[in-house]
């Protein structure tokens, strides 16, 4: 994410020097605070000592290791669950290559990004949502999303992995075991899908609170709106 917002950073600014409004379109929330708001300056991290937290995790398991991080850095190993294997590792990497705990890290004030920044966020109405993440689980399955799960599967990787925990991956996972039937697992897939939809939703309509428009739906008055919020912001006319 560091070098993603270097190289959006520099995009921008050439955006700027050459008299264009740079418009950054996109999904990821947590990229787009990484950008405006920026990041905890927290050392690179040896790998041995990567391998090693990941290592322990494999051994210990997720409650094990939540409890030997809990002996370092209590306050880190408190709010995360011992399945979030991501976030767990990385506190105990951070203290055991730096001696501080990640939070001390995140405490220190970042560099934001020398611009003003205008949110557009397109909220859709929930029910169309919804439909939308339906078909498009839908769409996958008939595209070879069970194919790939397959392969998945066959390859044998850490179960911890993220492309292991991709929505859909567990429930497609769980039919080609044998434990539900396929269209049980697409369900359940479905289900999962519209839930991260809804934190989605959430995320953004908390975080993204500043200069923020939200519309139900893609309409011409949308696009107009969108110009006119555009405009109070460009830098030249």
């Amino acid at each position: 994410m560091a070098r993603w917002r270097d190289l959006a950073l520099r995009e921008i600014a050439a955006a700027i020097a050459g008299g264009s409004l740079p418009i950054l379109v996109g999904g990821t929330g947590l990229y787009l605070r990484a950008l405006r708001h920026g990041l905890a300056a927290v050392p690179e991290i040896p790998p041995d000592i990567r391998d090693e937290a990941q290592a322990l995790y494999r051994e210990l398991g997720g409650a094990g290791f939540r409890d030997r991080l809990a002996a370092l850095d209590p306050a880190s190993a408190a709010r995360f669950p011992p399945g979030d294997r991501t976030r767990l590792t990385r506190a105990y990497e951070v203290l055991r290559a730096t001696g501080r705990p990640i939070g001390a890290w995140q405490r220190r004030p970042a560099a934001a990004a020398p611009y003003r920044f205008a949110t557009l966020l397109l909220a859709p109405p929930r029910a169309a949502l919804y439909a939308a993440c339906d078909a498009r689980f839908a769409a996958m399955i008939a595209a070879g999303g069970l194919d790939e799960a397959r392969a998945l599967m066959a390859g044998g990787l850490d179960p911890g992995l993220p492309a292991m925990k991709a929505v859909g991956v567990p429930e497609l996972m769980r039919h080609l075991r044998g434990e539900i039937a396929l269209s049980e697992a697409v369900a359940a897939a479905q289900m999962a899908t519209r839930r991260y939809a809804k934190r989605q939703s959430t995320w953004f309509r908390h975080q993204l609170n500043a200069d923020l428009i939200c519309v139900e739906q893609y309409s011409e008055s949308f696009l107009h709106c969108s110009r006119h919020f555009i405009d109070r912001f460009l830098l030249t006319r």
